[in-house]
């Protein structure tokens, strides 16, 4: 009996070897969690239960239970590592179904999807008209690799200061190639619906009426008419700032690249008139050229957007996350997987900073939860059990050879 009883001892302090040797092994792996040794001890329980003098058989392993503690998050600005800060597992999808994990060194494979080094395909809530995001389905975070759709100028707004101060030209009619014929001028970049950059350029001519500017548009060297009139005239308060009108809406014009007619408006409600020199305090227009692709960007709550070489930028949804009521009772799946089981409860899917989920860190992953200098006293622990255990045996076999000797 002391052989089993010994021999269950060793078991067990192997068993713990092994749990502790794995915890050191993987200190540097993303996302690991640690392992423990949970032991129970051995009893024969007969039916009228155990006797007041049974010494036992031994000690058997209970169990060998996980400790999901937040790990250290370890910066690497690389926008495709993302850390969970606080509770919550990435959604995973390949052909075996789901995992969850809280590894987050993703790439992209050759079809634009996000995935991990085994090939699982990072789950989000997709983007919706509005701005929102349609929680309750999943799919996964594919990355466009076609160009992103160009807008065309609707609207130019113009923050400028004429000056009070300045004269009526000398040179009359208005020529937009004879510079003493207006006073001042400035331009800007637009675009037509195919994305075709075109050159919007504004004169201003003082006027002999007080306060009063004559302003004409220009899209390619010709002139643009509003309600078929150029120029139009601005007038201005005795304070400098604008009296009317503050949004100029012109008359379409062909593109003459065989997009739609380019129509635009001018906002000058910013305007003034005041004695100091012609100055552009603001220039902005909400069209925009064709863009590629050129990274994506992921917040604090999960959101992923695409960004652009024409400036631009669009949500292409939300990192989804997922818990469990009991963490612990998930099935290891290696490569730093858990799966849902029976223990672990109904899946439960959030997003980051919302009910008991944490946030979402992109440039950063999730470092090993292992503390090697507890694990290497553990180990030392370990040793000493299985070599306790092993004298055991030297001791009964000892007595059993005295015994053999009589």
């Amino acid at each position: 009996m002391p052989f089993r009883i010994a021999l269950s001892g060793l078991n067990a302090a192997q068993t713990d070897l092994k749990v502790t040797g794995n915890n050191i092994a993987n200190a540097s792996t993303a996302g690991f969690k640690k392992g423990r040794t949970e032991f129970s001890d051995v009893y024969a329980v007969a039916f009228e239960g155990i006797s007041s003098i049974a010494t036992g058989n031994g000690v058997s392993v209970a169990a060998v239970s996980q400790n999901f503690s937040q790990g250290n998050i370890d910066f690497t600005e690389r926008n495709l590592d993302v850390a969970v800060s606080g509770q919550g597992f990435f959604v995973l999808n390949d052909s075996s179904g789901q995992s969850f994990s809280r590894a987050g060194a993703f790439n992209i494979d050759r079809n634009g999807n996000v995935v991990n080094q085994q090939g699982q395909r990072l789950q989000i809530f997709p983007a919706i008209g509005g701005g929102g995001f349609n929680t309750g389905v999943l799919s996964d975070l594919q990355l466009s690799t076609s160009d992103g759709p160009p807008q065309a100028t609707t609207q130019i707004t113009a923050g400028l200061n004429l000056s009070a101060s300045d004269s009526v030209p000398a040179t009359a009619p208005f020529d937009p190639s004879d510079p003493t014929s207006f006073n001042n001028s400035t331009s800007t970049v637009i675009y037509d619906s195919l994305g075709t950059a075109h050159a919007s350029t504004l004169y201003y001519v003082k006027s002999a009426v007080a306060n009063q500017w004559d302003t004409y548009q220009y899209i390619d060297g010709n002139v643009v008419a509003s309600g078929g009139v150029s120029p139009i005239s601005v007038t201005f308060n005795q304070d400098g700032t604008i009296n009317g009108p503050t949004t100029i809406a012109y008359d379409a014009v062909p593109s003459g690249t065989g997009a739609l007619p380019i129509q635009t408006s001018l906002n000058y409600t910013n305007s003034t008139q005041f004695g100091s020199p012609f100055a552009v305090n603001g220039l902005s227009q909400d069209g925009f050229a064709t863009g590629r692709l050129s990274g994506i960007d992921i917040d604090s709550e999960g959101v992923v957007f695409a960004r652009f070489t024409n400036g631009q930028s669009s949500a292409l949804g939300k990192v989804a996350l997922a818990n469990f009521p009991n963490v612990s009772g998930m099935r290891q799946l290696g490569s730093t997987s858990w799966a849902q089981t029976f223990e672990s409860g109904d899946l439960i899917l959030g997003e980051a900073n919302t009910a008991s989920f944490g946030l979402v860190q992109s440039g950063a992953l999730e470092a090993s939860n292992v503390d090697i200098a507890a694990s290497l006293v553990n180990l030392i622990t370990a040793q000493r059990n299985f070599q306790a255990n092993a004298q055991v045996i030297s001791a009964a076999d000892t007595v059993t050879q005295t015994i053999i000797n009589i």
